[in-house]
């Protein structure tokens, strides 16, 4: 129950970026300023690991509909990273607890991570690119400061995750007409490559020269 606000976090922060909440909680435990971070989070290679890919989806998460298909690689991989996190906070191995904060990270992840993919698509209907940019950044920075803030105060920020999940569930909802647009464009832009492929191609030959 002492690490259950931390846990609650880190799978809120996880479903937006997983990569940030493994290189924050890493650091923060193998600089000090943190004694309930595991030291599978702090080895150099995880962080290694950690720092590389957050870069990189620095940079996909800024670009119209790039950031659409990483969303979509990682609708599995922000929820296991969560549970994953959880489980290693709640630190016993194999043990009820780890279980289910395992479950509560990565649920949590899920959920987030469905608001941010959303959002997103609801934002790539904009032709300009910069709505995209301070969006992201946007959740770069309430990554960040979320999982600062619960090393130090833990309750008080799964408090502000709590309503920053339920916020983003009610905007999603409100952005449904967007979302569907979004899958509309995405379908039109679909057929008329394909379209365009058809009548790119050779037409067949008529004079009964293909049998030679």
């Amino acid at each position: 129950m002492s690490v259950l606000p931390l846990v609650f976090t880190s799978g809120w922060a996880s479903g937006i970026n997983a990569y940030a909440v493994v290189l924050l909680l890493g650091l923060f435990g193998a600089t000090g300023l943190s004694d309930e971070v595991p030291e599978a989070l702090q080895r150099p290679d995880v962080l290694i690991v950690a720092g590389v890919l957050f870069l990189c989806e620095a940079v996909a998460d800024k670009i119209p509909y790039v950031d659409n298909v990483w969303d979509a690689a990682h609708t599995v991989i922000r929820p296991l990273a969560g549970a994953v996190v959880a489980a290693l906070l709640a630190g016993q191995s194999g043990s009820l607890p780890e279980l289910a904060a395992g479950a509560v990270g990565g649920t949590t992840a899920l959920l987030s991570h469905f608001v941010k993919a959303g959002t997103r698509m609801a934002v790539n209907t904009s032709p300009e690119p910069f709505s995209n940019i301070a969006v992201s950044t946007a959740e770069d920075l309430g990554v960040a400061g979320v999982i600062t803030f619960a090393i130090f105060h833990p309750v008080a920020a799964a408090v502000i995750a709590a309503v920053l999940l339920v916020l983003g569930l009610v905007i999603v909802a409100f952005l449904a007409h967007a979302i569907r647009r979004f899958w509309r464009r995405r379908a039109q832009r679909r057929e008329e490559r394909r379209l365009a492929a058809v009548r790119e191609r050779p037409p067949a030959p008529t004079d009964g020269s293909e049998h030679f």
